[in-house]
């Protein structure tokens, strides 16, 4: 039989190499903003709320307020540096004035796939960790994240076929004439 500290330390380490997958599945989004020079429609939320999980499970981890957490240090201490990384990349490419809603739009195009499935697997792994030695700080927050990766997942299933994978950004143009405009004819500068 396998002892509870020998089965929660192989959880985390397969918690470990999802959440290096969880971090790295934004890099083919990150690629076409730096290909595009603009952040399209690509929403910066779940980079910075990543950033500031980690910070906040570094912390958690830290032997002074959770002994015996290093894993939970290492792969969160990883994670906040590459986060960092993308929201920077999402700064210097960002014009911050076009935003599109899933639901709104009933389109998946800038909802990325793989961060959807990486964080529900995600939060799967490290509920199962949390469930070992009934930690309810790490329970709670991940089983959380398990269902909200669930719902994006269904989202990605149910608005899939209605996207317009080739339609492109069309950019603002100028406000078209009123009909009620006057438009003069050539008739009136022969009078």
């Amino acid at each position: 039989m396998v002892s509870g500290h020998t089965a929660r330390f192989v959880v985390g380490i397969i918690g470990n190499v999802i959440s290096i997958f969880l971090f790295l599945s934004p890099v083919p989004t990150f690629v076409k903003i730096i290909k595009a020079k603009s952040v399209q429609a690509y929403k910066p939320d779940p980079y910075v709320v990543t950033v500031i999980n980690c910070a906040m499970w570094v912390f958690y981890g830290m032997p002074f307020v959770h002994p015996d957490s290093l894993l939970v240090v290492t792969i969160n201490g990883a994670g906040f540096f590459i986060e960092l990384v993308y929201v920077t990349i999402f700064v210097v490419y960002s014009s911050w004035g076009k935003r599109r809603r899933v639901i709104r739009t009933k389109s998946v195009k800038y909802m990325p796939f793989y961060l959807s499935l990486a964080s529900f697997a995600n939060g799967l792994c490290w509920t199962a960790y949390a469930l070992i030695k009934l930690d309810p700080f790490v329970l709670i927050p991940n089983a959380m994240g398990s269902v909200s990766g669930a719902v994006q997942l269904i989202l990605y299933a149910t608005y899939y076929k209605s996207t317009n994978w080739d339609e492109e950004e069309k950019p603002a143009s100028a406000p078209a004439a009123s009909t009620s405009e006057i438009q003069l004819s050539d008739n009136a500068s022969k009078a």
